[in-house]
Parts: C-alpha cells; sequence; structure tokens
C-alpha cells in the first residue's frame, strides 16, 4: 500500500535516489497513453512544457489515462507528474505576471513542477509562493511570504489525488518544507547569474530539488554543444557548487547517469537521476537495494 501520494516524495523521504523519463518537448498527452504509462517504470513523469505545447487540455486527458490505467506497480493512484514551466524564474516580475501557468497547471492535479532558467533567490521566493494556498503557513516570515495560489481548482485536483478537498488543501504544499507536503518543487540553474547566486536560491525554502542545467549553461558560455565526460572547467566548477549548496540546505542534487555511471553518480550525493532509461534505474536500484515494487 502506498504511503503518500507522491511516489518521489516517498522515496526521497526515504533517501532513495530517484528515476524520471520525459523530454523537453514532444509529450504525447493522450487517454491512451495515459492508460500505457500509469505502469511505468520510473518514479515520476516529466511533463515538457518549457519548449513543449501548453497543453492543458491533452494534460486533462492524459492523468485522465494514468488514473484509469493504475493503480501504479507500486500501489499508488497514479505515477507521480512533474511539468517543466513555459515561464522562466529570471525575476521575481516575469514569475508573478505569469502566475496564470503556475496556477493552470497545478489545477490539472500534477504533483510537481519545474522552474527553468532560475536565476535569482526572490524570483524562486516568487514561485514557492505562486504554488501555495495563503492558508498554509510553514515558513512564512522566515524567508516566505505567503501564498499566492487562489481557491478555485480544487474539484479538478482533488479528482486526480482522490482526497477531500481540505485534505488537498492541507497538502497541496512543497515538500520538504512541509512534512505532509505531496508537491516537489525543482529549479535548474543553467546561466552564470544564477550560478553566481546558488547559494542565495538555495536558502529558499520550499525547493525539493535542483539541478545544473548543462544544455543552456553550455551555450551561455559558448558552446554549441553540450560539453561533458569531462565537463570543462567552468561546467564542472557551476556542478560542484550546485551539488554543494543543494547538499548544505537538503535538496536532493539531479544529475544524468547511464547504467555504467549510476552507483558513482549515486555514491557522490545524487537523488534524482535523469537519463530516461529503464536499465539505469535497475542498475541503481540494486545498488542501493532497493526493495520491490519499485
Amino acid at each position: 500500500m502506498a504511503n503518500r501520494i507522491n511516489r518521489a516524495i516517498e522515496l526521497l523521504a526515504q533517501d532513495q535516489p530517484i528515476y524520471y523519463w520525459g523530454g523537453h518537448t514532444g509529450a504525447v498527452l493522450t487517454y491512451e497513453q495515459g492508460k500505457k504509462d500509469a505502469k511505468t517504470w520510473a518514479d515520476y513523469i516529466n511533463v515538457g512544457m518549457e519548449h513543449g505545447a501548453f497543453n492543458m487540455a491533452g494534460l486533462d486527458e492524459y492523468i485522465r489515462g494514468l488514473i484509469d490505467g493504475g493503480p501504479t506497480r507500486s500501489g499508488h493512484r497514479v505515477p507521480t507528474v512533474i511539468v517543466e514551466l513555459p515561464v522562466d524564474g529570471t525575476s521575481d516580475a516575469i514569475i508573478r505576471y505569469n502566475g496564470w501557468q503556475i496556477r493552470q497547471v497545478l489545477a490539472r492535479g500534477v504533483h510537481g513542477l519545474l522552474l527553468c532558467q532560475a536565476e535569482s533567490p526572490d524570483a524562486v521566493r516568487a514561485f514557492v509562493e505562486s504554488c501555495r494556498y495563503p492558508v498554509n503557513r510553514l515558513g512564512v516570515g522566515k524567508g516566505l511570504g505567503p501564498g499566492t495560489r487562489g481557491v478555485g481548482s480544487e474539484p479538478s485536483a482533488t479528482a486526480v489525488w482522490g482526497v477531500s478537498r481540505d485534505e488537498y488543501i492541507d497538502n497541496a504544499d512543497p515538500w520538504p518544507l512541509n512534512p505532509a507536503g505531496e508537491l516537489l518543487l525543482g529549479v535548474k540553474i543553467e546561466s552564470p547569474k544564477a550560478v553566481s547566486n546558488v547559494e542565495q536560491i538555495m536558502k529558499v525554502p520550499g525547493i525539493g530539488f535542483a539541478e545544473m542545467g548543462p544544455g543552456d549553461l553550455s551555450m551561455s558560455l559558448g558552446y554549441k554543444t553540450i560539453r561533458r565526460d569531462p565537463y570543462p572547467p567552468e561546467m564542472q566548477e557551476a556542478h560542484d557548487r550546485v551539488a554543494k549548496a543543494c547538499r548544505e540546505n537538503g535538496i536532493a542534487f539531479l544529475s544524468g547517469a547511464t547504467p555504467d555511471t549510476v552507483a558513482r553518480v549515486i555514491d557522490s550525493g545524487a537523488r534524482v537521476i535523469s537519463g530516461g532509461r529503464e536499465d539505469t534505474a535497475v542498475a541503481g536500484r540494486k545498488h542501493t537495494k532497493r526493495s520491490l515494487p519499485v
């Protein structure tokens, strides 16, 4: 039986790495695909809307398929769904002007959001506040202002989570700021400005995971393609700086891995593993002696 609504949070709370699949574009958001993906091997499904279509009707249908195809192999109602937002985190004003995007996506009943191009602590603070109901007060006055998410989306979101309205309002809150929270919020550090502010960004309460975005950071440093294995010195420095800031603030660090490298990546401290390959997840779960069902 599932202990939480959000499988990804359930695993991170046990210090188990989590594995996801789903690209930046081209997500097939149909009812039929949702039914198929309900039995996914992944711990969460990434839906890319930064570069992919902002398709709310499709997301509704996809999640309806996840429900009808469920429960998952781990006993959860649906797999965890995390959406990459179109809005970028370059300023708090941009976040607040585009808060409608956050409201629309959360209304679909998703379990988390990823903010790309997170460049300042004020922007990240506005992001967290936009995801929260004003009634949820943990952290307010201690790095956060009141939440700015309005009421009205509860009927659609509670139908996905399978809880009452009051339960949804209580639990639709960021973890680990709220130990009972079921929303997993992430940020991508992917520009020199973001790297320069990363220590302050990671102190903002409410962030659950973060990554160095190698694609955009590579380009901002003058490379047309992602340079890795090894990273150029400035990229490696940024990677290590983001990882250190995550570690010091109790935030899960996201890093890429393959079946051959996943054990080393996990041992270095990463707890969210990208790459989108089931064989990487199999190797990583074996390394951490993770019990089934997955």
